[in-house]
């Protein structure tokens, strides 16, 4: 559900900004707005960066192979954390600098109305491939936040293009501001200023996915509600007692690795041993279907010995 919903999510943005970075690139070159530039460029990297969540994606299924004998799951983080490079470099960079160039050296706008007239249609684009990002992460955000959502989702594609969509509506309204505050006041030292903040907006949303792709890479495990659910589904009471160490990991969005020591009741055969096992497996699997890949180890409960106060 959540790959195919993130899917329409990033179908969604790629249309409305692929066309919205033409409009953009066209009101640049009539105005000669830096706002108008600096929104281009974060259009065009919108627009590449839905190109490779969907490649990644793409990667992500491959069936696994004796080299990569997990599959390719974490492709899809890879290709999202490029993506987070991608909005730093091509567009806050970029947009930081053409801002501070044009603090120091303001050019006056031709047909500042046109940027306007575009910016507007923008941002009903935006604001369509927003609603389409929000609706599809409702059943997957539940109850939570959406910063939880956002800091604790295993599925990347839909809190990167939440951020994406976000972040273009807030940096259309700073362009707005930059563009309509230089005709109003005459200066065009406020398209600069409108530039300088698209680009310091970008750094920010770059840096947080940055930082949440790359924790992803490094190899994340379930949330507590979820352990708690495993280690429920793993002990029936009877054949095995209680979990001794649990460790997991997500291999990819909706594959999770689980690797479990559990206490067996004393005195069972091997064959009862391995039914229990199976049994555990398929209760997890149960209650958290995402728990592909399972191992169990059977062992005896041993207490530590407490150590004698000094």
């Amino acid at each position: 559900m959540s790959a195919e919903g993130s899917k329409k999510a990033i179908l969604a943005a790629l249309a409305a900004n692929a066309g919205i970075a033409v409009a953009k690139f066209v009101g640049f070159l009539v105005t000669g707005s830096s706002s108008m530039l600096a929104e281009s460029v974060h259009s065009v990297a919108d627009t590449s960066n839905q190109g490779l969540l969907l490649f990644g994606q793409n990667r992500a299924a491959r069936d696994a192979t004796p080299l990569h004998q997990f599959g390719y799951g974490r492709s899809r983080y890879f290709y999202s954390f490029v993506v987070a490079l991608v909005l730093f470099s091509l567009g806050s960079l970029f947009a930081i600098y053409e801002g501070i160039h044009k603090i120091q050296h303001p050019e006056e706008l031709t047909s500042p109305m046109v940027a306007v007239v575009i910016l507007l249609v923008a941002v009903g684009l935006e604001t369509y491939s927003w609603f389409t990002a929000v609706r599809e992460s409702r059943p997957l955000k539940g109850s939570a936040s959406w910063w939880q959502f956002i800091r604790n989702s295993r599925s990347p594609e839909l809190p990167v293009v939440l951020l994406e969509d976000s972040g273009a509506l807030i940096g259309l309204v700073l362009a707005l501001g930059g563009v309509g505050l230089t005709v109003v006041t005459d200066d065009p030292i406020w398209d600069g200023i409108g530039t300088l903040g698209i680009g310091i907006l970008l750094g920010l949303i770059a840096i947080v996915l940055i930082v949440e792709m790359q924790s992803l890479l490094i190899g994340e495990g379930v949330t507590a509600d979820d352990e708690q659910r495993i280690r429920a589904g793993l002990t029936d009471g009877t054949e095995i007692e209680q979990v001794i160490h649990l460790k997991t990991q997500y291999l990819g969005p909706e594959e999770i690795l689980v690797a479990a020591k559990v206490a067996i009741a004393p005195g069972l055969d091997i064959a009862a041993v391995a039914a229990a096992i199976d049994a555990a497996e398929a209760r997890v699997r149960t209650v958290l279907p995402a728990c592909r890949v399972i191992y169990i180890e059977p062992d005896l409960y041993r207490a530590q010995p407490q150590q004698a106060p000094n």
